[in-house]
């Protein structure tokens, strides 16, 4: 049974119940972890508090090509975008995980460094760089690190071609 208000004489609707949140940041959950939704403003701030926190440690930093995967789940105050950048970090004090995932525009595929707080995500940055083409500004060398310095593209991009360069295998005959 509903309230009814004496004034209006509307039915009182339950408050619209706001989105969880942890450290000022929006907060899921995905099989049994912490996942923190920062923008890319909020990122450098979200490290240093963390860092605080005693979250010392970056065990993951990778990127993903959402281009054809429209499937992912986001905080509805989530705007999604093509890239995203996932860090895993632990509190061993604690015994604890967070995984964030920062939402990175393709037209400006650019999210701060961690590498101040976090030297450890140096290469882990330099890679996402390299595969990916999402830049880390403030990192200091961000040049490829799996592929030639030379080469055109980023392969790990859903709209990378496939394909493009034939693999010789040590010891098998050349095709000619």
């Amino acid at each position: 049974m509903t309230d009814i208000d004496a004034q209006s004489g509307e039915a009182d609707t339950p408050a619209e119940i706001a989105p969880e949140t942890l450290f000022d940041t929006l907060l899921t959950h995905s099989h049994g972890q912490l996942v923190l939704h920062p923008t890319r403003e909020s990122y450098p701030g979200l490290l240093a508090t963390l860092h605080a926190a005693g979250y010392h440690s970056v065990v993951d930093l990778c990127g993903v090509d959402y281009l054809t995967n429209d499937s992912r789940q986001l905080p509805a105050a989530i705007e999604p975008e093509r890239f995203e950048v996932v860090v895993n970090l632990i509190n061993h004090r604690e015994r604890a995980r967070l995984r964030l995932r920062v939402q990175v525009p393709e037209i400006d595929a650019v999210l701060p460094s961690a590498f101040i707080l976090y030297p450890g995500t140096e290469a882990m940055e330099r890679e996402t760089f390299d595969m990916f083409g999402i830049s880390f500004d403030g990192h200091p060398d961000l040049t490829r690190i799996l592929m030639p310095e030379d080469w055109i593209g980023h392969p790990l991009r859903k709209d990378y071609d496939v394909g493009r360069i034939p693999v010789q295998f040590k010891g098998a005959p050349a095709n000619r």
